[in-house]
């Protein structure tokens, strides 16, 4: 049984990590895998609504170097996820309306990485990121947040759609930042902002564009259409920034 510095391999490995407590991104077990300990540590994280994916042997075989899996391995977060309420006490504490970060899906983990950096450097409260169909806290995205995942509170939510609501109710205004919106200068940010950012190539989700308060848009000087993810997530973080200062 070995570690490296994303993925827990073996049995012992992975169940000591969860009963440690260790932030679990997801489980991999090989396709069929169930005897001895393996149903013990399915069932834990079923309970503690961690993602199980259902890999081939053979590739776990691969993602652990050959190493002894014993049919588990487990990708743990670089870092411990935040709850909903910490962000709200983070805009509290500092006298702030909260302004939070919502990443739609969004799969690149240098782009998550860059949104959480700039989120620290523009005052954001938080980042919000769903459990399914995204990049998570994995150590490619604590390095190219550069240290600021120390600093910003991100949390993991098993359905966007539904925090979104949560938020709106809570008072944030949602912003889905997308084509054919409003321009971004001309947009009032004040009060509790959540800014939405779409998956890379798709965009903000139809449900989450039905949950947005506002749409917002860039100007396109160009020949193409859009920007990269966390290039106009900067953007328009800077500008609610400078709608607050």
């Amino acid at each position: 049984m070995q570690e490296n510095e994303e993925l827990i391999v073996g049995r012992n490995a992975v169940l000591e990590a969860l009963k440690s407590g260790r932030e679990i991104n997801s489980l991999l077990v090989a396709k069929g895998e169930r005897n001895g300990s393996v149903g013990r540590i399915l069932a834990d994280c079923r309970e503690k609504k961690i993602v199980i994916k259902e890999v081939d042997k053979r590739k776990l075989d691969f993602l652990c170097g050959q190493g002894n899996h014993q049919g588990v391995a487990a990708y743990a977060a670089a870092h411990a996820y935040a709850e909903l309420d910490d962000l709200f006490a983070l805009a509290e504490e500092r006298g702030e309306p909260p302004f939070f970060i919502l990443c739609d899906d969004l799969e690149d983990p240098h782009n998550l990485g860059a949104i959480i950096r700039t989120a620290e450097a523009a005052g954001a409260h938080g980042v919000i990121i769903p459990k399914r169909h995204g990049a998570a806290l994995t150590w490619a995205v604590a390095k190219a947040a550069a240290g600021a995942l120390e600093y910003v509170p991100v949390v993991r939510v098993t359905n966007l759609a539904a925090t979104a609501e949560t938020l709106k109710e809570r008072g944030v205004w949602l912003y889905s930042a997308d084509m054919d919106g409003k321009p971004w200068c001309k947009t009032d940010f004040s009060g509790a902002v959540g800014l939405i950012i779409g998956a890379e190539g798709r965009g903000v989700s139809r449900l989450m564009r039905e949950k947005s308060d506002f749409i917002v848009s860039l100007p396109m000087k160009g020949k193409i259409n859009s920007l990269n993810a966390s290039v106009a997530a900067g953007i328009l973080m800077y500008e609610i920034a400078r709608q607050r200062g």
